[in-house]
């Protein structure tokens, strides 16, 4: 697959159990990470549509799961084309403390169980911030995918902070530490954009016919 090209995007639904959502009917992709790190600025650039995903200048603002419906045209590099649809599911923030402690103890096993549980799911973007690199909520989420062989997709976001020549040298220290690879991200520039977005398609099992 050479590129692709996203030709709507689009809220399907949302809610706080596995029963309230509807049943996977297309390859999902979930995107999970604190609060704070851009969750939902990396879907909108991903999707390239700025309103896709409620963003906010509070941290903690998706509560439930939320899943949206991608329709994009993918494009090899013979030429050929063809189309495709792909889910992304918004899984809520961890690690923001002025929620209700009875609230993010909630997320745990709402997100434990979409995780463990959803048949549909081929792939966990995990997003942490390029400058802080991983915190322990992040480790925890990483090991646990690990431990249920779910496949992960580090994703370091906000690289237009930092100045480009110290970019790659950061990406390679958190690669070294997660022992994972890395993407680094800029939702700001876009930076990044056509290598995850190729990477998660693969994820997927999507590519051009």
């Amino acid at each position: 697959m050479d590129s692709a090209l996203i030709k709507d995007a689009q809220y399907l639904a949302s809610g706080t159990t596995l029963a309230q959502l509807p049943g996977p009917a297309f390859a999902e992709i979930a995107f999970a990470g604190r609060s704070n790190v851009g969750k939902s600025s990396l879907i909108n650039s991903l999707t390239q549509r700025k309103k896709l995903v409620r963003t906010s200048g509070t941290p903690g603002c998706t509560r439930g799961i939320n899943l949206f419906r991608i329709d994009l045209k993918t494009v090899s590099k013979d030429g050929e084309s063809a189309d495709a649809v792909i889910d992304f599911v918004d899984l809520p923030g961890y690690g923001y403390a002025k929620r209700s402690k009875t609230e993010r103890r909630s997320w745990g096993p709402m997100i434990e169980s979409f995780l463990t549980g959803r048949p549909g799911l081929r792939a966990v973007i995990v997003i942490v911030d390029l400058r802080r690199g991983l915190e322990e909520d992040d480790r925890q989420l990483i090991d646990f995918l690990k431990h249920i062989d779910r496949r992960v997709i580090l994703v370091a976001t906000k690289s237009d902070k930092l100045p480009r020549n110290q970019r790659k040298l950061r990406v390679k220290e958190i690669q070294k530490d997660a022992k994972v690879r890395v993407y680094g991200y800029s939702s700001s520039t876009s930076e990044g954009r056509d290598e995850l977005l190729a990477a998660l398609l693969r994820a997927a099992h999507i590519s051009a016919a």
